[in-house]
């Protein structure tokens, strides 16, 4: 089974528009929470995909029940809709003190779910705790500004879901219908994030079309496919993935910049996830890491590691 590859100019002729913007469902954590325990099953990361399943599950239940949080500012949201700006932009909310509020939540969830906490957790888990408001903001700032080496390497998962968390609860206070679709939308419209995955669609009205997913409140907006995510390139793409793999995951790579975004073709998992299934693919990047190409998009959930020298944060 195929769905057709749309062109570009080809989505604006068509009889029906996609939606340039479509919120995660209410459920997305619990979601993810599924599809880690699914794919944890005989992989060779079962361990650490489990770990990321109670991650979305505590996620999901302060989601669910948020702590009580000061209202945005409806003036500040009009005023970025107006001048076509991200209405929930990192640098603004991140000087909020409402996703620390989340973040305690979220501590405080996962550690009663998981009475069984491996101690390399528990202590990273602790760290986050007792760390005051500044030292939490300066780790923040740093992760959501990929200077991922600025941030201890245990506390990446926990403080990035903490994060997500907080960015999903405030996609609620805005109206996705003011947002005004732009040509070649590389970064989130809602928060200014970049995409974790895109994610090509499988039913009507979308059949075949292409959504990139926000690394952060997970929102999806709509980018023509055959198109870099990165340069905008129109060059010809090459789909690399491994022949054998079980996952729907081809890795969009541009021979213009050398970089590369995994493609999650719903056509073929109908019950994909794009950061569950970034994340049971590594094996990929690793591949396509010896082959030079680059990776421009974060993982919240994942410390990337690398060359640099890594900062303890203190």
């Amino acid at each position: 089974m195929s769905s057709k590859i749309l062109e570009p100019g080809e989505i604006e002729s068509a009889a029906m528009t996609p939606p340039f913007v479509q919120l995660p469902p209410p459920d997305v954590f619990y979601k993810r929470a599924q599809r880690f325990e699914s794919l944890a099953v005989d992989h060779p990361m079962s361990a650490y995909l489990r770990l990321l399943a109670s991650i979305c599950r505590a996620q999901q239940t302060v989601f669910d029940a948020p702590p009580k949080l000061p209202e945005l500012s409806a003036t500040n949201i009009s005023a970025a809709f107006e001048h076509q700006m991200p209405p929930l932009a990192v640098d603004s909310l991140l000087h909020d003190s409402g996703w620390q509020t989340q973040l305690d939540a979220w501590l405080a969830a996962f550690t009663e779910q998981n009475s069984d906490i491996p101690d390399a957790v528990r202590t990273a888990l602790q760290r986050l705790h007792e760390a005051d408001a500044t030292q939490r903001q300066t780790w923040a700032t740093a992760l959501l500004g990929g200077r991922f080496s600025a941030v201890p390497e245990a506390l990446v998962p926990f403080l990035g879901a903490a994060l997500q968390l907080a960015w999903r609860h405030w996609l609620k206070a805005i109206d996705i219908d003011e947002i005004r679709e732009r040509e070649d939308q590389t970064e989130c419209p809602c928060c200014g994030s970049l995409p974790v995955a895109g994610v090509i669609h499988q039913r009507r009205p979308i059949d075949g079309v292409r959504y990139l997913m926000c690394s952060l409140c997970a929102a999806e907006w709509h980018y023509v496919r055959l198109k870099c995510s990165h340069c905008r390139s129109t060059r010809e793409l090459d789909y690399l993935h491994f022949d054998n793999s079980p996952h729907a995951i081809k890795a969009e790579a541009c021979p213009e910049c050398h970089t590369y975004l995994k493609q999650i073709y719903l056509e073929l998992d109908p019950n994909a996830e794009a950061l569950s299934a970034d994340l049971a693919s590594l094996d990929l990047d690793l591949y396509l890491a010896e082959q030079n190409w680059q990776r421009r998009t974060p993982n919240l959930l994942l410390a990337p590691g690398g060359d640099g020298e890594q900062e303890d944060g203190n």
